[in-house]
């Protein structure tokens, strides 16, 4: 019984406290006009962000404009830029290109059949440099030639046709060398040999052999008589007013001069030029 007493005693404050607080809100003053209050930006603000928002869009519209200019002038595609193209093998380049700044490459081809010109203003030099970046060889090609900088390595030397072909150096010696011999060889025409000083022809273990029709040798002295020689009968001074014909002597220094031919030999007889060589 006490049990079921205290159980009605608590559903009755329940439902009181529930009817007091229906009454309370049903009592609340009702509004018959809500109020609303705006969100949102309004007045300067409003116009500054329309004003980004449509330069935002003009600078977007001029650089993707810019992009496609410059995509469309470099050439751009897949394969590369313009006349560069990136294949497999490297970097290929087609027709007229100009480097401002210098090329490093490995190797430089042009395509089958086809040559490669190398072109400037001025001089074309290519430099080859070791390891530790130190000059090893240098050719430079300009309006007078070709200048080489160190040693050249080469099969064949040729100038254009109906040009002379002129191999010079300035300050220094020009020597060509080669282990199984140097042929010079003039077909329709000489060959010339010129120095100031001395022109040696050396050769250490063979011989230096002339084979012509004629060999001249020019500007050779005139050897003299020896005072015992010009006081015999037999000097070969008196035997003819005017002397035509010379005989070729030899030094032991290996200097040769002309003597007045006789009947025997003359060379004892004038050999006084041998004195001073």
């Amino acid at each position: 019984m006490d049990r079921s007493a205290n159980l009605d005693t608590e559903e009755l404050k329940m439902t009181r406290e529930q009817y007091i607080l229906a009454t309370q809100q049903n009592s609340l003053p009702r509004t018959e006009h809500p109020q609303f209050y705006p969100v949102g930006i309004y007045g300067w603000r409003k116009r500054c962000l329309y004003f980004f928002v449509l330069l935002l869009l003009v600078t977007m519209i001029v650089n993707l404009a810019m992009t496609i200019w410059i995509l469309k002038v470099m050439n751009f595609t897949v394969d590369g830029m313009g006349n560069l193209r990136v294949t497999k093998k490297g970097i290929r380049l087609e027709g007229i290109s100009e480097f401002l700044l210098p090329l490093y490459v490995k190797e430089i081809h042009s395509r089958k059949d086809s040559p490669l010109v190398l072109q400037s203003d001025r001089n074309v030099t290519v430099n080859a440099r070791n390891h530790m970046g130190q000059l090893t060889g240098q050719l430079t090609v300009g309006t007078e030639g070709a200048v080489f900088g160190h040693s050249v390595e080469t099969p064949h030397i040729r100038a254009e046709p109906s040009q002379d072909l002129k191999l010079e150096s300035p300050t220094r010696s020009l020597v060509m060398e080669a282990p199984r011999g140097v042929q010079v060889n003039a077909a329709a025409g000489d060959l010339k040999a010129t120095c100031r000083k001395e022109l040696h022809l050396q050769s250490t273990e063979g011989e230096i052999f002339l084979n012509a029709d004629t060999i001249r040798l020019g500007n050779l002295p005139l050897g003299s008589f020896s005072s015992s020689s010009s006081s015999s009968s037999s000097s070969p001074s008196s035997s003819a007013p005017r002397q035509t014909i010379y005989e070729l002597c030899v030094c032991p220094s290996g200097k040769l001069y002309l003597s007045p031919a006789g009947a025997g030999s003359t060379c004892q007889s004038s050999s006084n030029i041998c004195l001073w060589s």
